[in-house]
C-alpha cells in the first residue's frame, strides 16, 4: 500500500529571516526585502523548505517591527510591494515557500485606530477596539509588562489603556467585531499575494481576564515569563499557571474561523502559533483538527545540555501532541532568545542541532544559527530594544541576538551593508562570515548544509522514534527507521557498541573502532544500522 503523503510543513526545515539583519541591498544600513531576494542562492544552498519573514510591515519600529501601524503595507525601510512580490516569485521558483509574521495581540500606537481612540471620549466605539479603563489615580491592576514596568499607561483624560509589551503597543480587544473582521481581511490580503502561511505572534494572548484584579506576585510572574532568567522547570510551571492574560478560551474560536479561511485556498497553508502555555498539555488545544497546524516548542530554548533533561523535553513534546496527530516543532534560537551558541557552546549547539534534525517534525533555524554566531556584545549606547529602556538598563534586551549577519571576510561591515549597520557588527565576525565558512569544509555552515541535505536522503515519512538507553553517563540515543542517533552531552569520550556505519557526524574525528562508535565530547552522529 502506498504511504500517504504528509503536508509539506509536517517535516519542513524553515529558516527564520529577521529582515533588518539579513542583507542590505541599498546601503542604508538596514536589511530589506530586495536583500533577501539577492541572497536566494544562499538560501537554496541550505536546503531549506521555507523561509519565515519577521515583520516587514509599516511600523515606527519601536519594537523591531512588532509594533505594526498598518499590517497591509510594506514599510519603506524594507522596500516596496514589488519587492515583496518579487521575493514570492523567486522563492517559489526555487521551491522555497514563504511564511510571514502576523501580530494580532496589539497594534502600534500610531495605527489610525489608536489615534482615533485618543481623540474619542471614554466609552466610545473607537476605544472599544482596545482595552481602556477608568480606575482613578492608580492603574486598574498591578500587572507587569513583559518589557518591564506597568502594563497600563494613562491618557490625557485620565483613562488607562492596556499594553502587555511597550506603551507604544496597545493591546487589541478581541471581543470587538471590528478587530476580528480587520484581521480576516489581512489574512486574505497576504494569502492572495501568494504567501504559504503565517507565524502567529503571541497567539495565546488575544484575550485577557479580570483586568480589575491584582496578581498575588507580579514580579515572580514577570521573571518566569523571561527566557533569559534561569529557573527550575517545576517552579516556572507553577508560577506560569497563574498568568491572567494568556491562554483564555476565546482564542480557539478565533483560530477556528481562521482555519476556515486557510482551508478555502487550493494550496497547503501552514499556521504556526507562538504560544507559552501552562500546563504544557494545553498546547494540544491549538492544533486540534479545526484549528492551527503547529505550535512552537520553546522548551529547548531553556533546556540544559544534559541527556536526562533533553530526553524529558523531547518526549514531552511528542506526548502532548500525540492525541491530535500533530508533530512537534524544534528550535534552538529565535529573535527573542539568546543565541544557542552562546547559551550552550558551539560544539554543544552543533551536536544538538544534528540530533534534533533526525527527529520527526519540523525544524526552525534562526538566521545566523548555521554560522554558530554568538550573541554580540552591544554597547549600551547602540541598544535599541525597548526592554533595555523600560527597565532602565536592568535588562540588556535582545539586541545581541539581532546583530546583522556577516557575509564577507574581506569587505567592510562584513559585507552586510555598504553603509553603517543599524547595530554594530563585531569585526572578529569576519572569521565567522558566510564567505569564510563557505571555503572551510569543516565549518559550521558546511556542517548544516551536509546535514540538511542528508536529512532528505535518510529520513522518509517515519514519524516515530524508539529510545535506546536510560540516559546514564550523559548519552542520548534513539532510532528512527534504520538509523541510530547518538548524542554525547558530556565532556568525556563515550564508546558505544554498534556495528553500523556512520553517515553524519558533528565532529569529523568521530569514528568506528572495533564495532564501537567513539563518540567525542559534546558531539552527535547518525549511524545506519
Amino acid at each position: 500500500m502506498a504511504q500517504l503523503k504528509l503536508p509539506w510543513w509536517k517535516s519542513a526545515v524553515i529558516y527564520q529571516i529577521y529582515p533588518r539583519s539579513f542583507f542590505d541591498s541599498n546601503g542604508d544600513g538596514e536589511g530589506d526585502l530586495a536583500g533577501v531576494v539577492s541572497q536566494i542562492d544562499y538560501l537554496q544552498s541550505l536546503e531549506v523548505d521555507a523561509i519565515w519573514l519577521s515583520p516587514f510591515y509599516e511600523s515606527p519600529n519601536r519594537d523591531g517591527g512588532y509594533d505594526v501601524s498598518d499590517p497591509r503595507k510594506v514599510d519603506p525601510r524594507f522596500g516596496t510591494f514589488d519587492d515583496f512580490k518579487r521575493l514570492i516569485t523567486v522563492s517559489h521558483e526555487r521551491n522555497i515557500r514563504v511564511i510571514v509574521d502576523l501580530v494580532p495581540n496589539h497594534f502600534s500606537s500610531e495605527h489610525r485606530w489608536f489615534q482615533e481612540a485618543l481623540q474619542s471620549h471614554p466609552g466610545s466605539a473607537a476605544r472599544d477596539r482596545f482595552h481602556f479603563a477608568n480606575s482613578g489615580i492608580n492603574p486598574p491592576n498591578n500587572w507587569i509588562s513583559l518589557f518591564g514596568g506597568s502594563v497600563w499607561s494613562k491618557v490625557e483624560d485620565g483613562e488607562y489603556y492596556l499594553h502587555l509589551f511597550d506603551e507604544t503597543q496597545p493591546d487589541l480587544n478581541w471581543d470587538n467585531r471590528d478587530v476580528i473582521e480587520d484581521f480576516e481581511k489581512t489574512l486574505k490580503f497576504w494569502l492572495d499575494l501568494g504567501v504559504d502561511g503565517f507565524r502567529i505572534d503571541v497567539a495565546h494572548g488575544l484575550f485577557k481576564d479580570n483586568l480589575d484584579q491584582n496578581h498575588p506576585n507580579p514580579q515572580a510572574l514577570s521573571d518566569a515569563l523571561r527566557l533569559d532568567i534561569a529557573m527550575e522547570p517545576e517552579v516556572r510551571s507553577e508560577i506560569l499557571a497563574t498568568v491572567p492574560f494568556f491562554n483564555r478560551p476565546g482564542v480557539h474560536d478565533i483560530y477556528r474561523s481562521w482555519r476556515k479561511i486557510f482551508d478555502s485556498y487550493d494550496r497547503d497553508i501552514v499556521s504556526v502559533a507562538e504560544i507559552w502555555v501552562h500546563p504544557p498539555a494545553e498546547a494540544a488545544k491549538y492544533v486540534r483538527p479545526d484549528e492551527l497546524n503547529q505550535v512552537f516548542n520553546f522548551d529547548l530554548l531553556t533546556t540544559s545540555f544534559e541527556s536526562q533533561a533533553l530526553f524529558e523535553s523531547i518526549s514531552q513534546a511528542f506526548e502532548i501532541l500525540k492525541p491530535m496527530g500533530a508533530l512537534p516543532t524544534w528550535a534552538l534560537s529565535n529573535h527573542d532568545s539568546p543565541r544557542v551558541a552562546s547559551r550552550l557552546g558551539v560544539d554543544q549547539s552543533q551536536a544538538l542541532f544534528l540530533a534534533l534534525l533526525a527527529l520527526p517534525g519540523s525544524l526552525y533555524i534562526y538566521n545566523g544559527q548555521e554560522l554558530s554566531l554568538p550573541d554580540a556584545q552591544v554597547e549600551d549606547k547602540y541598544r535599541q530594544d525597548p526592554v533595555y529602556f523600560r527597565t532602565a538598563g536592568a535588562q540588556k534586551g535582545r539586541d545581541g541576538a539581532r546583530v546583522p549577519l556577516p557575509w564577507s571576510s574581506e569587505k567592510t561591515e562584513c559585507g552586510f551593508t555598504s553603509g553603517k549597520p543599524w547595530l554594530p557588527i563585531p569585526p572578529e565576525w569576519k572569521d565567522l562570515s558566510i564567505q569564510f565558512q563557505d571555503s572551510q569544509p569543516s565549518s559550521s555552515l558546511n556542517l548544516y548544509r551536509r546535514a540538511l541535505k542528508a536529512r532528505r536522503t535518510f529520513f522518509g515519512s517515519e514519524t516515530s522514534i524508539v529510545w535506546c538507553n536510560n540516559f546514564e553517563f550523559g548519552l542520548l540515543a534513539f532510532t528512527r527507521g534504520e538509523y541510530l542517533v547518538l548524542l554525547n552531552t558530556t565532556g568525556q569520550t563515550i564508546n558505544y557498541p554498534c556495528p553500523g556505519t556512520i553517515v553524519m557526524k558533528s565532529n569529523e574525528e568521530i569514528e568506528t573502532h572495533q564495532s564501537e562508535i567513539r563518540l567525542l565530547p559534546h558531539s552527535a552522529c547518525w549511524v545506519k544500522i
